[in-house]
């Protein structure tokens, strides 16, 4: 779990009329605000499995760990083991049985096949995608001297496809005119492994690089230039220890690594990346699965000019079956969910993250209640 200075980005999100810091609904608590005690008042059926296990997203490892913490104090006796190994392991270990929930920064994909290999693995019963963890990507970048920069969507195309090279091109100049930029190259670092943040990522440039991105998307990096290093920590860590450097990263590595982050203009004027911008970005974000099935619509946010919005957003699901679960298996991890999506959400500002908000939180809790 993060130090509260992660929290000075996205801390008022929990308190303002957007978002509630998902604590529950405590009669005595005005709408919107979180209660003052941290405790949910949704019942918890506690019981089933007593050690479950999940794989998959690093974007989310700070969140899981605050879940579990969660989770430990309202069931005790209970545990869940989070391997951090990325959204493309998550999905292939939760498809093969492997593990009990899958996390991933992007959807099962219908195209590759994840969604009807996934109602195989629940014993032909859909799987659902839960979004219990909002944040936002950072565009992180280390450079002598520099560090107000605002960059447009189409610049952070050309720069990932390395079509821009050098920090004082005169297409980063023109966004920059009191910088004083030096004559460095443009070191690009993305993730090696495969990765949900970095599907985002690219179906972002895909929406707002007006037509500077053609590589496409998906959780392999395309942009075809740079060096990989695996995993969130790894590409932060690469980009803090070299002057130059630019990467990807959810907003809690970029600051553990003391990264600057880049205002993103997509139109209407330089956004910096603060509680408002992100706040105005999730209040946009509408579902497009069907059902139970919580999947985000994101393509508007992304290609967005509204002002004042922070255009990349990641939403981190939890992959669950609806049914086909065993009754041991199914109750603790309805358990687990519960908790995540309530008492769970409180500590996600401190985290570098923004507490899921409350419309969504009631759709979360009838998913979760219906899952068998």
């Amino acid at each position: 779990m993060k130090t509260k200075r992660h929290g000075a980005v996205l801390g008022l999100i929990a308190a303002g009329a957007l978002l509630l810091t998902a604590c529950g609904s405590d009669a005595n608590t005005p709408q919107g605000q979180a209660p003052a005690t941290g405790e949910s008042s949704t019942p918890v059926d506690c019981g089933g499995k007593s050690k479950l296990s999940a794989e998959g997203s690093s974007a989310q490892k700070n969140a899981m760990d605050t879940f579990v913490q969660a989770y430990q104090q309202k069931c005790q006796g209970a545990d869940l083991a989070y391997n951090a190994s990325g959204s493309g392991a998550g999905v292939k270990q939760f498809i093969g049985g492997q593990v009990d929930f899958g996390g991933s920064d992007s959807p099962l994909s219908e195209s590759k096949g994840e969604v009807a290999k996934a109602a195989e693995r629940c014993q032909g019963n859909p799987a659902w995608n839960l979004p219990l963890v909002f944040g936002p990507v950072a565009v992180g970048y280390k450079l002598e001297g520099v560090t107000d920069l605002t960059l447009s969507g189409e610049l952070v195309a050309k720069i990932f496809n390395g079509t821009v090279k050098k920090w004082n091109d005169p297409a980063v100049a023109a966004l920059n005119g009191s910088a004083k930029l030096p004559d460095k190259d443009i070191k690009v670092v993305y993730r090696s492994d495969e990765s949900g943040t970095t599907d985002n990522f690219q179906l972002y440039l895909d929406a707002a690089s007006k037509g500077a991105w053609t590589q496409g998307a998906g959780k392999q990096f395309k942009g075809g230039v740079g060096e990989a290093k695996e995993k969130s920590a790894g590409v932060a860590q690469a980009v803090g220890s070299v002057d130059g450097a630019i990467t990807y990263v959810e907003l809690s590595f970029a600051q553990d690594n003391k990264l600057s982050i880049a205002k993103i203009d997509n139109g209407s004027g330089a956004v910096e990346l603060n509680d408002a911008s992100v706040g105005k970005a999730i209040d946009g974000a509408k579902i497009k699965g069907t059902g139970n099935d919580l999947v985000l619509d994101l393509d508007s946010i992304y290609g967005s000019t509204e002002a004042g919005t922070y255009p990349l957003l990641l939403a981190t699901y939890e992959i669950v079956c609806s049914k086909g679960y065993d009754a041991d298996t199914a109750k603790a991890v309805k358990a687990f969910l519960t908790v995540a999506a309530t008492d769970g959400q409180a500590g996600l500002a401190d985290a570098g993250y923004a507490p899921v908000p409350q419309a969504f939180q009631e759709k979360l809790l009838t998913a979760i209640k219906a899952i068998a």
